[in-house]
């Protein structure tokens, strides 16, 4: 690291701390030659894949496509933004962890669905109507009888 006061090359570490969760290390260092100290945070960078989309198009990952999507499933839904953010931030967490340059949007959107799925069964079947693009009533009615299904399944198992 160079000292940001004379530009030498040779600095050395006094102390470091984690910041921000654990995301971050904050570093004091001391310059060898002029004697000046300063501060500097290291973090990890880590890339997002990029989006591949169902007619084959390759895009970055956005953030506030997510969000937006996310939003949408949930307008007028007993859930909280700190809810919202939580679902974003795992779900980045999880396309980073796969290590995958490129990943599908069938994945993401799956990934969008679950956590919905465990949030609000509304803002659910919002997302999977619009994500799975259901033609009639009936497509409508079976994905409500399936996630019914799904939650009785679990109530049933937390009772044994």
């Amino acid at each position: 690291m160079h000292c940001p006061f004379c530009a030498e090359v040779d600095t050395k570490v006094i102390d470091s701390r984690l910041v921000a969760d654990g995301d971050q290390v904050r570093r004091r260092r001391e310059c060898v030659t002029c004697g000046e100290r300063f501060t500097t945070f290291e973090t990890a960078e880590l890339a997002m894949p990029r989006v591949i989309k169902s007619n084959g198009a390759r895009e970055p990952f956005n953030e506030d496509k997510l969000r937006s999507g996310l939003t949408r499933a949930v307008q007028k839904r007993p859930v909280s933004t700190e809810d919202l953010e939580t679902i974003i931030q795992r779900i980045k967490h999880d396309l980073r962890a796969t290590g995958e340059r490129d990943i599908e949007s069938r994945v993401v959107g799956e990934m969008v669905m679950d956590a919905l799925k465990r949030l609000d069964a509304v803002a659910y079947v919002r997302f999977a109507s619009v994500y799975r693009d259901f033609q009639d009533v009936a497509e409508f009615q079976e994905e409500v009888v399936r996630l019914r299904s799904e939650v009785e399944e679990k109530s049933l198992q937390k009772k044994s």
